[in-house]
């Protein structure tokens, strides 16, 4: 699908992924509506974009908030894709998070993408063209420590993604997942304050961003955004759970991952 001139929503748009692809889907003429819970950074960001505020419209919601999700959609009027970008961190042991945090990571990461998608299907399929990005991770191939929440949203999301794509790909709608490894500038590590592993390599939110707009424009089923060892190690571990756990316990992976949970510390 070509983005000159469609409208695309776009969640979680003032974090640093959301500001990257943001960047990138207004340079190729998309018009954009940006969403997230932070008001001020939503307009300066729809002031940055090419055309600025008037070319650009910015909704505050808050997608952990019953009933938000579609309302979000509802607000935005006619658009022709979403970039389900939004997320939370959703890391730490399970007996550490509170009924609410199980509950607030498993609508933003998981419910909030399925039900905006529930809510845009019919407009998109009427029209006979659209496309649906959901932003994934490499945490939806493979489980690690102090993940099983967000894991368990992320193996989610792709499933989603995937048989949704069949189901609206005979009415001319595509659906793609991108799939981010570690992430320079932004993600857990970054939020964390903390080095990716050495050795694996990292990736940039400006490379994530082209991954959107290629999966838009090209209808791709799944991009991963990663280094070609990251990519050869989570497809190892997705086919070899047993492997890839015995590498992370000899790998130091959870000191790694209670550095992070201490970083993220309330944010989930």
């Amino acid at each position: 699908m070509d983005l000159e001139g469609k409208r695309v929503l776009l969640s979680g748009a003032t974090g640093g992924l959301g500001q990257a692809i943001a960047e990138r889907l207004a340079g190729r003429g998309a018009k954009l509506v940006l969403s997230s819970r932070r008001q001020r950074e939503l307009r300066e960001l729809a002031r940055s974009l090419p055309g600025g505020a008037r070319r650009h419209k910015a909704i505050v919601a808050d997608l952990a908030k019953e009933g938000a999700p579609s309302k979000l959609v509802r607000d935005a009027g006619d658009v022709d894709a979403l970039v389900a970008n939004a997320a939370l961190p959703g890391t730490g042991r399970l007996d550490s998070f509170s009924r609410r945090e199980v509950e607030r990571a498993l609508r933003v990461n998981l419910e909030a993408p399925i039900l905006m998608s529930r809510e845009l299907e019919p407009a998109l399929i009427k029209k006979g063209q659209g496309h649906i990005v959901l932003i994934a991770s490499l945490a939806g191939k493979v489980g690690s420590p102090r993940s099983s929440i967000y894991n368990a949203t992320k193996f989610g999301l792709r499933g989603f993604a995937f048989g949704l794509r069949e189901d609206l790909h005979p009415h001319g709608v595509g659906v793609s997942v991108v799939s981010p490894g570690f992430v320079r500038e932004a993600g857990m590590f970054h939020d964390a304050g903390l080095s990716a592993p050495p050795r694996l390599g990292t990736t940039t939110p400006a490379k994530v961003a082209k991954a959107v707009d290629r999966a838009i424009r090209h209808d791709r089923h799944e991009i991963t955004v990663a280094p070609l060892r990251q990519r050869f190690v989570s497809e190892l571990g997705y086919r070899h759970p047993g492997l890839a756990s015995r590498i992370q316990r000899s790998g130091g992976a959870d000191r790694i991952a209670d550095r992070i949970v201490a970083g993220q510390a309330g944010k989930r």
